[in-house]
């Protein structure tokens, strides 16, 4: 019989340790945590310093003691309203596609960046494709910027004050013009992007609501500008504020009522 090959890794496993212990009891210094984990304290040290600097723990200055960070809420938040958000999208996308034929890609806003959380590839032959887990720019796109427009100021002021990529000739990269797309963004309540972050590509975009109303994702859809014209657009943009309210719907329900 051959030998059980050990993929795991020690430091890994380590740090998860000191996350668990103080998820089981919060305020523990370094000779606590030492005790408890059986390690020394150099290396729980270290470990809770890593922690640290990345926001999963949170060091209480006056008593030198140790506590789980904001970011253990954050991921926490997250799973939860993925979760749900990937429940409830599926059905939805596959019927966006189906109707436009055009890419479908849903989108989510994490920290400064826009991340492409599934897409649907379209049925025509020449298709501008997404990919699941893709990083993006807040400040170009159909979804990307649909979502600059619903964060909260800090995060718009970080974005417009940050580096503004230009990834074609049509990407708008001064600030105030940006604000001003914002806000009709906010208006209008959909994104409808063309050539801003691919030549000859448009993506439009609605809003995803969870049941506070607070604005989670969007859906786009996406395709070659050669699709585009009056009547598919009036079509598309139907279609796409359809589905997002289908998925807003849903998220909307409780337990008990779907």
């Amino acid at each position: 019989m051959s030998e059980k090959k050990n993929y795991t890794i020690e430091a890994v496993g380590r740090a998860l340790s000191v996350m668990e212990a103080l998820a089981e009891r919060p305020d523990q210094g370094v000779t606590e945590l030492s005790k408890t984990l059986g390690l020394t304290k150099s290396i729980v040290f270290r470990l809770l310093y890593t922690l640290e600097d990345r926001g999963f723990v949170f060091r209480d200055p006056d008593r030198a003691s140790y506590s789980l960070g904001y970011r253990v809420a954050v991921l926490g938040e997250r799973v939860g309203r993925e979760g749900s958000l990937m429940h409830a999208a599926p059905t939805e996308m596959d019927k966006l596609r189906d109707l436009t034929g055009e890419n479908v890609n849903l989108v989510m806003r994490d920290g400064l960046r826009s991340q492409v959380l599934a897409t649907r590839q379209g049925t025509f032959p020449i298709r501008i494709f997404a990919e699941a887990g893709r990083y993006g720019p807040l400040h170009a796109g159909g979804a990307s910027l649909l979502m600059l427009a619903y964060a909260s100021e800090e995060v718009i002021d970080r974005v417009l004050s940050g580096v503004l990529e230009k990834f074609s000739h049509h990407t708008e990269t001064d600030p105030e013009s940006l604000r001003a797309i914002i806000e009709r963004i906010r208006e209008a309540g959909y994104h409808v992007a063309v050539n801003d972050l691919d030549d000859g590509a448009f993506s439009i975009a609605a809003p995803i609501r969870d049941a506070k109303g607070n604005v989670i994702a969007g859906i786009s859809v996406a395709g070659a500008m050669a699709r585009l014209n009056e009547a598919t657009r009036a079509q598309y943009l139907t279609a796409v504020k359809s589905s997002a309210d289908a998925i807003s719907a849903k998220l909307s329900l409780t337990p008990n009522q779907e």
